[in-house]
């Protein structure tokens, strides 16, 4: 059972069914009824929750939270133009930014852990989140894009995202996930297929966060944190950059 009251094979089982829709049945109705069934609480409910709040506040920004484009435009300007350059600024800013989030999390050992660790996994993956569209925006894609979007969410899932895609009965070329945009899927197909990634990451946290007991422990909690943040982003923004070649060069 994980922190959040399900654990990973359930949250895994559900993905996996859900994805199963894409492959079963690509009629508009049948997928759009599809996307809405299951409880709006429990498993289901904070699936859809977990995917709204990632695209509406990880790419499009809320209040104080820049959107993709803001970062993607800023970083840009700071390398002068240079692309790659301004890829690594955005790596390193939101390395700086989990790090900073893992850090507080854990500071307060076991005492503020049940409520800072929860706030700190949705925090981690809006800055994944943004990370991933805002290098997706730097090498010319379309973020506003709905197929992009869901792109975006699949590298989210790392290694899980081929096992999803092949559930789904999709194909990506040549392992890109950005070649989601060809295949012109219909909108209820996309609310489906991120709906599946939802339960992938929903099982993550349930996994990930009883992997950090070590914040259990004042100051040294903040250390792992902070510690495991930064693994982590690292390697989400590495994967960004395999999945989304620049737009002028894709294919070739």
């Amino acid at each position: 059972m994980g922190l959040f009251g399900w654990g990973r094979n359930e949250a895994v089982e559900a993905s996996d069914a859900t994805a199963a829709q894409v492959r079963g049945s690509r009629a508009d109705g049948a997928l759009s009824k599809a996307g809405r069934s299951g409880d709006s609480g429990g498993l289901s409910g904070a699936a859809t929750r977990l995917v709204e709040r990632l695209l509406d506040v990880g790419i499009d920004g809320r209040g104080p939270f820049d959107s993709a484009h803001e970062v993607a435009a800023s970083a840009l300007e700071q390398a002068r133009g240079d692309v790659d350059q301004a890829l690594r600024v955005i790596r390193r800013d939101h390395r700086q930014l989990g790090a900073i989030g893992g850090f507080a999390t854990g500071l307060g050992g076991f005492f503020t852990m049940v409520v800072s660790l929860p706030a700190n996994v949705l925090e981690f993956y809006l800055l994944a989140t943004r990370m991933t569209a805002a290098t997706a925006k730097l090498r010319g894609y379309d973020i506003d894009q709905p197929e992009i979007r869901s792109a975006v969410l699949l590298t989210l899932a790392g290694a899980d995202s081929d096992d999803l895609l092949k559930k789904a009965g999709l194909r990506v070329a040549g392992g890109k996930l950005s070649a989601l945009a060809t295949d012109r899927l219909p909108a209820p197909a996309l609310m489906v297929l991120n709906k599946a990634v939802g339960f992938r990451l929903l099982g993550r946290i349930g996994q990930g966060s009883l992997a950090r007991l070590g914040r259990a422990v004042p100051l040294v909690g903040g250390l792992v944190g902070a510690a495991v943040d930064v693994y982590m982003l690292n390697g989400i923004g590495r994967q960004a950059v395999r999945e989304f070649p620049p737009v002028e060069t894709y294919g070739r």
